[in-house]
């Protein structure tokens, strides 16, 4: 092993009844870590089980008065949210989970986004009557208040922004619309009892009456907004778009770069990510795998994207695909069951919580777990570690379109400490932290 490769292994071999009864009996202190995790060149701090309610999504920052350090959940198998104190890394500190109370099935609570004292929380739904966001006071950080809702038109919200201030940034269904994909809907949450749209921008063919494109377009979220506040950019299928929001209430087109073909198409899904460098005038983009395997669908891709002119984006350069360690059952993670394709990486880049996204970047690939890139160079951006949880046979039992037989990785987030945190959908939340980036 040379010494530029650091690689640990979490060993002990119990079964998931054993882990969950070890948790049960030693309640007040930290999680007991599922073993056969696997890592190079990432260092395994703590774990939280969530209560026993893997499935964990999204992940929201925020450093409190009380100088504690919360992590806010959505959840993908349960109608809620959880609350996480990670003051100590080492141990953190399940507070409490926050159930989501309606007669309507299949409400996804896997969205969530604060700044400040304001939390949004997305409620996605195939049906009515429930809203499409849930807006919160976490001024006491483990007792959030529900001061504010907003519907729109059916289809609920998904990967919304809230970057602080007047507005908030939704992914939803606006009134007027086809809905056959999100549109941007910019909200005005000044009075949060009381939001109200002050804005909308969608593709050609989304509006009412306009003749739908043969590639069904499609916004997943999130905005995000620049120093400035006179452009978003965004992945909205088929493109990564540069729009103009100096006027709220009439957004406009700077300029796209398309994707889709001839990568991957799968919906909202196709372009899922797209991360600004503002600084640096780069954005980082990226589709989200849909199909299990590599062999029915266009090609998966993380990308750079030169933003230089923002009316003529331009493609620089693609990540590298992740490779499985040696000793292992497949030589390629398209055969190892499940989704295998990027995801998620480091967003909220507004909170002044999250770390500002610096040389490198960590991607949660799915069933490769999370991956650690040096982006230095971005017409080169290189592996450069990674975290694989261990798989758990004994799961309880998934549903839906994200179940799969093998362990995968869903959200990251990086506190401005320097704590990374990642989230699986068969046991929980787990810390870590880069040696190389103290």
């Amino acid at each position: 092993m040379s010494k530029q490769t650091r690689r640990r292994r979490g060993l002990g071999v119990i079964g998931g009844a054993a882990f969950f009864a070890s948790l049960l009996a030693g309640a007040a202190k930290a999680d007991p870590m599922p073993p056969g995790w696997t890592a190079s060149n990432l260092d395994v701090l703590g774990f939280s089980a969530l209560g026993g309610r893997p499935g964990a999504f999204k992940l929201a920052i925020k450093h409190a008065r009380n100088d504690h350090w919360y992590l806010y959940a959505g959840h993908s198998f349960d109608q809620g949210w959880s609350i996480i104190d990670v003051t100590d890394p080492r141990n953190p500190r399940y507070v409490k989970f926050i159930p989501y109370e309606t007669k309507t099935p299949g409400v996804l609570t896997a969205q969530v986004t604060l700044h400040d004292d304001i939390m949004i929380t997305a409620l996605d739904k195939d049906s009515e009557p429930d809203p499409s966001i849930l807006i919160w006071d976490i001024g006491d950080p483990e007792n959030p208040k529900r001061v504010g809702q907003w519907k729109g038109a059916e289809g609920g919200s998904h990967r919304n922004t809230y970057p602080g201030g007047k507005y908030a940034y939704l992914s939803t269904f606006a009134d007027g619309y086809q809905g056959n994909g999100h549109e941007m809907v910019i909200l005005d949450i000044s009075d949060p009892a009381a939001p109200k749209v002050a804005g909308v921008w969608a593709q050609p063919g989304q509006k009412n009456g306009e003749p739908k494109p043969a590639i069904g377009p499609g916004f997943h979220g999130p905005v995000n907004v620049s120093p400035d506040g006179k452009m978003a950019t965004m992945g909205f299928t088929p493109d990564v778009v540069n729009v103009d929001i100096s006027d709220i209430a009439h957004p406009k087109l700077i300029g796209r770069l398309t994707m889709t073909p001839p990568f991957m198409y799968a919906g909202n899904q196709s372009v899922h990510t797209a991360l600004p460098f503002w600084d640096r005038k780069l954005i980082y983009a990226s589709s989200e795998a849909s199909k299990w395997g590599c062999d029915e669908d266009g090609m998966n891709w993380a990308a750079f994207i030169d933003n230089k002119n923002p009316a003529k984006p331009r493609l620089m350069s693609l990540f590298p695909t992740p490779r499985p360690p040696k000793g292992l059952p497949y030589t390629d993670f398209c055969f190892k069951g499940g989704r295998f394709g990027p995801h998620n990486t480091v967003m909220e880049q507004h909170n002044p919580d999250v770390r500002k996204q610096g040389d490198t970047m960590y991607v949660t690939w799915f069933n490769a777990g999370l991956r650690a890139f040096d982006i230095s160079d971005p017409y080169l951006p290189t592996e450069v570690g990674w975290f694989m949880p261990p798989e758990r046979p004994d799961a309880p039992k998934m549903s839906g379109p994200h179940a799969a037989p093998t362990n995968w990785m869903e959200d990251v987030a990086q506190d401005s400490r320097g704590y990374i945190y990642a989230d699986d959908d068969k046991w929980g939340i787990w810390v870590l932290r880069d040696p190389r980036r103290p």
